[in-house]
């Protein structure tokens, strides 16, 4: 027997991996419809951004929703990709609502607000509905979209650790290969303990051009990120690692903090928040009803202040989802 060591043999190739954007992969059912336009956009390797529908539904008034969604996918247009609006229309998924069906979400009272653990019951039983940040993410992937744009994530509430609410945006996010760009988690939340969560999780968090982590309304969190990206191409070169090195999939956030220009003034955000927090504690209000009165009760106590801000939030990110898919696209 000998005793030689083994032999390294090198690879079959000396040329790295090919990489290329993912391909479209059918529904595994009639419940989920691809526009035309986003699955030849996904099957030729162009870059596609998806964008949720609970921002039209439910987190801007109407009819000035679906007036904001029209800009949000114009603005992924200019931008050289095409965006792909998601929801679910009477149980069917929809990867790139028609302007008609961001009307109806838009418009009709009484759209089901649908994480990933609602989608199959809504499916069931024949609902409208619009997909949060958690079931955006799932729904893109699995068409084969890469990158995603959205305001604030969410994240760990304040007094989690008594009441254990956490958003399911996290562990979809843990399992789910995808760039997902926004102004940080709505400042609403518990900001250190969400970074801690997502660190936890496995999602890696990037600044875009700023070790500040984003706070939605505000220029800046408190709180920093360990790595600092400077271009779209930066974010495709992770990517593209990402890819190479067959890491478990898992999400990408890119923090895109607004200019300090444009942010909430930060004493009316701060006086405005713990205002907020006091009425939900007298409210008694809890879970998925947290977010939507928050945001509800800025935009009254600001005079519409705060919904400008969140305007300009989802377009900033919007452009810079685009730039990314196309830096991604273009390899």
């Amino acid at each position: 027997m000998s005793s030689d060591p083994p032999t390294l043999r090198p690879p079959a190739t000396s040329d790295p991996p090919t990489l290329r954007p993912p391909t479209l992969r059918p529904p595994a059912t009639s419940d989920t419809r691809v526009a035309e336009e986003v699955a030849t956009a996904v099957r030729d390797g162009r870059p596609v951004v998806a964008l949720e529908s609970t921002l039209i539904a439910h987190g801007l008034p109407s009819p000035r929703n679906v007036d904001v969604a029209a800009r949000i996918e114009q603005t992924v247009r200019e931008h050289g990709a095409v965006p792909a609006t998601i929801g679910m229309i009477a149980g069917t998924v929809v990867v790139g609502l028609s302007p008609d069906e961001v009307r109806l979400l838009g418009t009709t009272p009484g759209v089901a607000k649908l994480s990933v653990r609602d989608l199959a019951v809504a499916a069931a039983t024949g609902a409208h509905g619009a997909t949060t940040v958690a079931s955006t993410a799932v729904l893109a992937a699995r068409a084969g979209i890469g990158v995603f744009a959205t305001g604030g994530l969410g994240g760990v509430h304040r007094g989690a650790s008594e009441s254990f609410d956490e958003s399911a945006d996290l562990t979809a996010l843990s399992h789910t290969a995808i760039v997902i760009v926004c102004a940080g988690v709505k400042s609403i939340l518990d900001v250190p303990a969400t970074l801690e969560r997502l660190e936890t999780l496995g999602v890696t968090v990037l600044g875009y051009g700023s070790k500040k982590f984003a706070g939605f309304y505000l220029a800046d969190s408190g709180a920093e990120v360990d790595w600092v990206i400077e271009s779209p191409a930066q974010v495709a070169s992770t990517m593209r690692a990402r890819d190479a090195l067959g890491l478990p999939p898992a999400a990408i956030v890119v923090s895109n903090p607004l200019p300090d220009e444009v942010q909430l003034d930060p004493a009316l955000h701060d006086t405005v928040l713990a205002e907020g927090l006091g009425a939900l504690e007298r409210k008694a209000i809890t879970g998925k009803a947290v977010t939507p009165y928050l945001l509800a009760h800025f935009h009254e106590a600001t005079q519409g202040a705060s919904l400008e801000v969140n305007v300009e939030v989802v377009l900033r990110n919007a452009a810079l989802a685009a730039r990314i898919a196309t830096a991604y696209a273009s390899a």
